[in-house]
């Protein structure tokens, strides 16, 4: 099995701790999305034709992009993925709100803010920040009479909603404002199989470098 990553990605780091808590082995291959690599004729007709990272080759010439969706491919079977159409369909919601309201939001107002961007975009910095702050407040009530997002048990919509949300400080999002969120990270954080920290961003990732590239 390869993954076909950018190591600081947190859309990337969900597989990757995905498969740490299931303990599978694979390869990983990275992929410097900032120099075009994931952008060649071979990545866009053969891997994913979207031209993003992660990619899954399970087998050889078999490829599965989407981060979300490589989460459910390898959660089938396991205790992360629930059998129950219901709580599978729960599992779904989450997954949608993650890549709709958390991603888009917390994760762009961190790559803004740590690659020199933010000044670049104010009034969508902005925005970004507060569509952001309603995520999180979102997450914030959901979560204050549970212990996970589904269920009485972690899911890989936890893991999911995790990758972007243990990393908002670094996007300036204060979590001692959503101290249930902060609870639940910790809750997440202690699983068997935990792995640590996202990567930093490339050098080539930041706007000086982009600029004078």
């Amino acid at each position: 099995m390869r993954l076909y990553d950018y190591p600081p990605s947190a859309n990337g780091y969900k597989v990757r701790l995905l498969l740490s808590w299931l303990g599978r082995p694979y390869e990983l291959v990275p992929v410097d999305i900032f120099s075009g690599e994931s952008r060649t004729e071979d990545f866009l007709r053969n891997k994913n034709p979207d031209g993003r990272i992660p990619v899954l080759e399970p087998e050889p010439g078999r490829f599965l992009a989407e981060s979300n969706a490589i989460l459910l491919y390898l959660a089938q079977g396991t205790p992360l993925l629930p059998d129950d159409a219901f709580a599978r369909a729960q599992v779904n919601q989450w997954l949608f709100f993650e890549q709709n309201s958390l991603e888009p939001n917390v994760g762009t107002v961190r790559f803004w803010h740590l690659t020199g961007r933010a000044s670049r975009y104010p009034e969508a910095f902005r925005l970004r920040v507060e569509r952001g702050h309603e995520a999180l407040a979102a997450l914030e009530r959901h979560l204050r009479e549970r212990e996970f997002l589904v269920g009485e048990h972690p899911t890989v919509a936890d893991l999911a909603l995790y990758a972007y949300a243990h990393v908002a400080p670094e996007g300036g999002f204060d979590l001692e404002r959503y101290p249930t969120v902060s609870a639940w990270l910790e809750r997440v954080k202690a699983r068997p199989g935990h792995i640590g920290a996202l990567a930093p961003y490339t050098a080539n990732a930041h706007v000086v470098a982009a600029l004078t590239a």
